[in-house]
């Protein structure tokens, strides 16, 4: 398997979440995932958009970069904001820690992501955005 890439750039409105999913979930079907690795590649992208649109763009509507990478039965996709960022990064990654509990958020994003995905790296500097890294192994023995 050559590797391969696509770069997406939508508005921040939260009608393309379920299209950034799907996109993503696209891409990586060149890998022939299983059903539960495409669930969780999908459910990781969903959380990671989710959170750009609610977190990163409070209300205004900005860019949401997404790039996607499979190298060999790797998967490596890219969700950047370039909103208001995330003051203290650790702290945010802690299950059930939300900043906006006025709209019922559950503060398990993160935790979500680091669940169904291999790796979990979220970068972040306050007025500047953010950039959340998510990796993931395909199985190739099916």
């Amino acid at each position: 398997m050559q590797d391969n890439y696509v770069y997406i750039k939508i508005p921040s409105y939260s009608t393309n979440e379920s299209f950034a999913r799907a996109a993503v979930a696209a891409f990586c079907s060149s890998l022939n995932p299983t059903i539960e690795e495409i669930s969780d590649i999908k459910t990781a992208v969903s959380e990671a958009v989710t959170n750009a649109i609610i977190h990163g763009y409070e209300n205004q509507v900005g860019e949401i970069e997404i790039q996607c990478r499979i190298k060999g039965q790797m998967v490596e996709i890219i969700v950047e904001d370039f909103g208001c960022g995330i003051v203290n990064v650790e702290k945010a990654k802690e299950p059930l820690f939300t900043t906006k509990p006025e709209l019922e958020r559950s503060g398990m994003g993160f935790a979500v992501m680091e669940t169904f995905m291999d790796e979990l790296v979220v970068l972040s500097e306050k007025d500047v955005g953010t950039k959340v890294i998510l990796r993931k192994t395909i199985s190739s023995k099916k």
